[in-house]
């Protein structure tokens, strides 16, 4: 049986689970579904076509569903998909799609969401991510699998943080960071740092791979090639492992840039 509090507001067509746990003074919209297992605190808003999964943690004085912060947006259908497992902590902002994306806001599973976060109309959250308070994304912004985001960063629109890559507190990312790289702010522009070793080996990343994604990153941003020249070498040199390929696919993806090393990072390659 689900746990609703008498002063939760539940509207007609809301499809709530068994095992739900909703708190005092919810509100929850009539296209909403709510999946098994999952506990909205309290003061919790959720609208519109908003789905929830499994066993989520949904923290007080929490939105989501809400109209995107889009002038274009004129009440059209879009929605939020959020999966499973997902710790959302207070005060977070989560708005539903827009047509001028496909519709839909997107988070994947297990991800471990702090106080204040703002996730924008059209962003897609991976799986295993982390985001530290006050963090902020744009539109259309793209989050991979296991990237971690530290406390007061702002991505831009249409920018994307790919897997297990690093995001340094009070960073403004205007550029993709690329997988498995460790990236922060050099003064007010953010920059490469390398790989995120860290990180990788606590994933599990063999020695073989740890070393062949640092020859790429070699090649990338510490010969001095173009990145176009630096991507065809990498490709001819390097085993087509599952991770080098994703770099590549990544980088070879990009619509606004590529963040690279500055002059006192390990590494900088030349414009092109």
């Amino acid at each position: 049986m689900s746990e609703i509090h008498t002063t939760a507001i539940i509207h007609d067509g809301a499809e709530i689970d068994e095992d739900v746990t909703i708190g005092p003074f919810c509100i929850i919209g009539g296209n909403v579904k709510i999946k098994e297992g999952t506990r909205l605190m309290n003061n919790v808003v959720v609208e519109g076509d908003a789905e929830i999964g499994d066993s989520c943690t949904v923290y007080p004085f929490t939105s989501i569903g809400l109209a995107p912060q889009d002038l274009k947006y004129n009440d059209e259908p879009t929605g939020v998909r959020i999966g499973n497992r997902n710790i959302i902590r207070e005060y977070t902002s989560i708005h539903r799609g827009s047509v001028g994306g496909d519709g839909y806001t997107v988070i994947g599973d297990d991800n471990f969401m702090m106080a204040y976060i703002h996730i924008a109309h059209d962003c897609r959250v991976g799986n295993r991510t982390v985001m530290a308070n006050a963090v902020t994304l744009a539109g259309h912004v793209e989050i991979e699998d296991c990237a971690v985001i530290g406390g007061i960063v702002a991505v831009h629109q249409f920018n994307r943080v790919g897997a297990y890559a690093m995001v340094g507190g009070f960073s403004g990312v205007t550029q993709d960071v690329p997988p498995y790289m460790v990236s922060s702010a050099l003064g007010s522009k953010l920059r490469l740092y390398g790989l995120n070793i860290v990180g990788l080996k606590r994933y599990g990343f063999s020695a073989e791979t740890l070393s062949e994604l640092k020859r790429a990153y070699h090649i990338l941003f510490r010969e001095g090639l173009t990145l176009k020249d630096a991507v065809k070498k990498v490709q001819e040199e390097l085993p087509y492992s599952e991770e080098i390929a994703h770099l590549i696919e990544f980088i070879n993806a990009n619509r606004r840039g590529i963040c690279r090393p500055g002059k006192n990072s390990p590494g900088r390659n030349k414009a092109e």
